[in-house]
């Protein structure tokens, strides 16, 4: 490449570097106003039996999606039920996939995680929620589970292994902490800021509670008493919390029990709240019928259930403005349980520039989005293609300056 093609190319990456960084500042404006938008298409993941360990009856159910994106492999956790009685050993149990691009994962085989011995009671449990706790440089995998058989009750429950990609490795069943009676809860959810790891859970009536410990005691002590974070008449279950990236604020998003389910969202400065309403009607949701624009006509009945798409996959649980991404699951609109998953995409989404070193270095441009997907894929490792690579600052709203960086290399 001349020097006049060089400076040709390097300004037009300008051009489109500047026009990402006002998408980005739209992005969290709409964010911090409560004004999301989405679109979606077809299911992505429904039941197959013939990709599941053999059942009778068959399964027929996946629900409570949590997923990172590691090693340049999704990584995805669900509860995988079949129509059974409560008594039935293994009517419920926690599936594992992994894939490379989600249009891949119709045909991938499922695994289950085994939190049982062999030949024991397999009980309820499920809810499942992954992250990396780096402190501890160990997987961390928290759900709720009861299994009188083996004398655990009804509580948050969670398993570690060094290598996430291989479902044998998780360890037996540890009680998190011990709830209180009455109290116990469902949908699980731990985040950590610098200091302490919290522990965040719904209880069907409208609360949202809270626990915490240092993040070295975590997470076998310290735990303090239950607190009440929110109180919404209709704030039902599956609470998730994130850290927004390049803000210093956290969202919480929670479903809304009302039918049709929503998600509704609320957002603080830190983790112990206060909790401020952010999209929590029927008519202004965070991710509900009323704000999905369906591409290929409307499957889903509802919105349930699922997990932001984060941009790590560590116990910060940071989540981009930029490139909201939203798993969920939902029944379709025959009526039946037949819970399946969809994504939803945010509309202020954006795209950004390709590495500048596969062009200047000869390659091919591939048209990627972050974490593998489809368009166009930002460099930010300060170097490309063996070249040089000059930072340049994505958008900055007032004194918040989110966002990644794209790399010119000149």
């Amino acid at each position: 490449m001349n020097d006049r093609t060089r400076r040709a190319f390097v300004a037009g990456l300008l051009i489109t570097a500047g026009t990402i960084g006002a998408v980005q500042a739209g992005s969290v404006e709409d964010l911090l106003a409560g004004d999301f938008n989405w679109t979606t298409d077809t299911v992505i993941l429904k039941p197959d039996p013939s990709k599941m360990p053999p059942a009778t009856p068959e399964w027929s159910q996946v629900k409570d999606p949590s997923v990172v994106y590691y090693q340049n492999r999704w990584h995805l956790f669900c509860s995988i039920l079949r129509e059974v009685p409560e008594d039935v050993s293994g009517r419920l149990r926690v599936g594992y996939m992994s894939f490379s691009d989600w249009k891949d994962a119709q045909a991938t085989q499922w695994r289950f995680i085994n939190l049982y011995h062999p030949g024991d009671f397999i009980g309820y449990h499920g809810a499942p929620q992954v992250f990396h706790f780096t402190p501890q440089n160990k997987w961390y995998l928290v759900y709720q589970l009861a299994d009188k058989s083996r004398g655990l009750p009804y509580g948050p429950y969670y398993s570690t292994t060094a290598h996430i990609g291989d479902p044998t490795s998780w360890t037996m069943p540890k009680s998190l902490h011990t709830p209180a009676a009455g109290n116990e809860g469902l949908d699980h959810w731990v985040i950590c800021d610098d200091a302490y790891a919290y522990h965040f859970w719904t209880s069907l009536n409208g609360t949202l509670w809270m626990v915490r410990t240092q993040l070295a005691t975590f997470p076998h002590s310290g735990w303090t008493s239950p607190a009440i974070v929110k109180q919404n008449a209709n704030l039902f279950e599956a609470s998730h919390t994130y850290r927004i990236k390049g803000l210093d604020k956290y969202l919480t998003i929670a479903v809304n029990g009302d039918s049709p389910r929503f998600y509704q969202a609320y957002i603080a400065d830190h983790l112990t709240g206060p909790w401020t309403d952010l999209a929590a009607t029927a008519n202004r949701p965070f991710a509900g019928l009323s704000n999905v624009t369906w591409a290929t006509g409307q499957w889903a009945m509802e919105i349930d259930h699922g997990e932001l798409i984060r941009k790590g996959h560590d116990e910060k649980l940071e989540i981009d403005p930029n490139d909201l991404r939203f798993v969920f699951q939902s029944r379709t609109l025959n009526g039946g349980w037949d819970y399946r998953l969809g994504m939803l995409t945010s509309t202020h989404t954006s795209v950004s520039v390709a590495s500048a070193g596969d062009v200047l270095g000869q390659r091919d441009l591939s048209i990627e989005t972050p974490y593998g997907q489809d368009p166009l894929q930002v460099n930010t490792s300060g170097k490309a293609g063996g070249l040089e690579c000059e930072p340049l600052k994505a958008g900055c709203l007032g004194a918040a300056c989110g966002g990644g960086q794209s790399n010119i290399c000149i």
